[in-house]
């Protein structure tokens, strides 16, 4: 009887297209291997990026790695740089955006799992 085993390692994330020159690459999650859960992606952000207002059905944990990385949160403006991290609750509306000059890395974990269907984008 072969032994199951117990961990995955990720060698191949799925990399999500885009149009805005940000690098997304889902380890794990709905598109990489369909967990519904949780999805861990890591990101790089180009300087002068942004995105459309949203308000996610999901948690949403943030660790920088490089660079920094600005949040509008209900009105406030936050920025965060290498080392730092947050949590944003479901439902709150946000906006991400790099308007600094360099390029920022970071992880995103997303409590239940990323989906284009439950971020909830506004339109621009």
């Amino acid at each position: 009887m072969q032994k199951k085993q117990k961990y995955t390692i990720q060698n191949s994330p799925f990399v999500v297209p885009t149009e805005d020159g940000k690098i997304i690459k889902e380890h794990f999650g709905k598109a990489t291997d369909g967990n519904s859960e949780i999805s861990i992606a890591h990101m790089v952000a180009p300087a002068g990026w942004s995105e459309p207002f949203q308000t996610p059905e999901f948690d949403e944990y943030t660790f920088i790695i490089k660079g920094k990385k600005q949040f509008i949160i209900d009105d406030e403006i936050i920025v965060l740089e290498a080392g730092q991290s947050i949590k944003v609750d479901k439902n709150t509306r946000l906006q991400y955006s790099n308007p600094f000059t360099e390029p920022c890395e970071y992880l995103a974990v997303c409590l239940p799992a990323f989906s284009i269907e439950s971020v909830n984008r506004e339109d621009q």
